[in-house]
């Protein structure tokens, strides 16, 4: 079945229909990571976005169950140049297209997706159609993209009730972990370490945070624009007003810097990708980051008697990380829990155990 990719622009794609054939209006985005695809479907801070791969060869190891990062995939459309008809892996539990399927991402296989990331990249991200039907008007498919926008997205993603994951092996800690749009490996992260972690709804009051009597607060990564969460932000603040050590990652480290009076802005076509390096100031050392994010905390916002920026990404000096001045309180806008991707940046885990210990 033939299935067609229309740009804002007016830029038109052909290609073959995989996965669901509903029409699919999104934000379209491109990722440059090789592997991970799975991982990129579920994670929840694809809401409501469209996912172009860059790496040509996609599904060539199918699918399982282990590397979901969430209970279901999260990507409105998926598009690559080339899907393996079959996943060559000893964990492999099905195809790619067989998951596209069951859970009705509307795909596209065949486009030139070197130009299309092109165009991405120099004009940046824009909404688009995916659809599988014959025949369209193409200036009210465009009217339809031109007037989306991606709203409510944390609502969406977020957990309805509380959730305890109990640590594993012996407790030492017990954190709250806010859930804006968490990738269940940054959970994992700390349980491995030790934690007992509650997870909480995104739009949970601090008060009741605080009243658990939490070793410490961890912010998670989500989808959307973080301005947009206004009474999230307010909750942070009180969060920060309290003692307890905290840590924030993505959306996050937007939020915490909302919540502390620094400003946020889009980027013209995000980081997204698995070979994004950046510069940790303090260790003098560069990593190489796993990334998603649309958005961007806007460094020379930031009040130096309230934080001071400790990463920065080395391609185009955006702030990549926060160290606040308030004891035990930092952030990142990239993913240490990163998996599949670099692992590099795990370090920030055991620097967030330290603060809740009491050495920061």
């Amino acid at each position: 079945m033939k299935a067609t990719l229309i740009l804002a622009n007016g830029s038109i794609f052909s290609g073959t229909s995989i996965g669901g054939t509903s029409d699919r209006v999104c934000e379209m985005v491109f990722n440059t990571a090789m592997t991970g695809y799975q991982e990129i479907l579920t994670d929840p801070s694809y809401a409501g976005q469209g996912i172009v791969m860059s790496y040509p060869l996609i599904g060539n190891y199918g699918v399982n169950h282990e590397d979901n990062e969430s209970g279901r995939p999260w990507a409105e459309a998926f598009v690559v140049r080339h899907l393996s008809p079959r996943g060559s892996n000893f964990r492999c539990e099905g195809t790619l297209d067989d998951y596209l399927k069951k859970h009705d991402i509307t795909g596209i296989e065949g486009v030139d997706t070197r130009a299309l990331t092109k165009i991405l990249r120099s004009q940046g991200s824009m909404n688009g159609m995916v659809t599988c039907a014959e025949h369209f008007n193409v200036a009210e498919a465009l009217d339809k993209i031109r007037t989306f926008r991606v709203e409510g997205t944390v609502a969406r993603v977020s957990r309805k009730q509380p959730e305890d994951c109990p640590a594993y092996g012996e407790e030492k800690y017990r954190v709250a972990m806010m859930d804006f749009g968490v990738k269940q490996n940054m959970i994992e992260c700390l349980r491995r370490r030790g934690c007992h972690v509650t997870v909480f709804p995104a739009f949970t009051p601090a008060e009741t945070v605080l009243a658990g009597h939490f070793d410490g607060v961890m912010l998670s990564n989500g989808p959307g624009d973080p301005a947009d969460n206004v009474a999230i932000i307010s909750e942070v603040k009180k969060l920060y007003d309290s003692s307890v050590p905290m840590f924030a990652v993505c959306l996050g480290h937007q939020i915490l810097a909302l919540a502390t009076g620094a400003k946020t802005g889009r980027l013209d076509y995000g980081h997204r990708g698995g070979n994004h390096p950046v510069r940790d100031i303090e260790a003098g050392r560069v990593f190489i980051t796993s990334q998603n994010h649309g958005y961007m905390v806007l460094s020379d916002s930031v009040d130096p008697s309230v934080a001071t920026v400790s990463h920065v990404n080395v391609n185009d000096g955006t702030c990549e990380g926060l160290r606040y001045q308030r004891p035990n309180c930092f952030t990142t806008q990239f993913h240490p829990e990163a998996s599949p991707g670099p692992q590099d940046t795990e370090y920030l885990f055991d620097r967030f155990i330290a603060s809740m210990g009491g050495d920061q």
